[in-house]
């Protein structure tokens, strides 16, 4: 079962797919794309947040910045970690060479 936004949340015109979309966004750390069966017009939710009927410019824009930034952003993250772990066994080696 989809978990969809209460009534409250969102615009009446707006049915039971884009409060799914926004409920789903909520609950999670995903970013919902939504194409109306009446109109064709494109949304997305993310955060719970409703962002209605993008241009296809708009919509590159929206997904590039949160997906491939994110996973850049988060590749720099882990090389430095990884970076920071190695120094970190090398030092507490030396130590103990130092130790002896």
């Amino acid at each position: 079962m989809l978990p969809l936004a209460s009534d409250k949340d969102i615009a009446k015109e707006l049915g039971t797919r884009h409060r799914a979309a926004i409920g789903i966004s909520k609950e999670s750390d995903s970013i919902v794309i939504v194409v109306s069966e009446e109109t064709g017009k494109i949304s997305i939710a993310k955060d719970g947040t409703l962002i209605a009927d993008l241009k296809e410019e708009a919509l590159k824009k929206i997904l590039i910045k949160n997906i491939i930034v994110t996973k850049i952003d988060t590749y720099k993250v882990s090389k430095i970690k990884n970076k920071i772990k190695k120094q970190t066994k090398e030092e507490k080696e030396n130590e103990e060479i130092n130790k002896e």
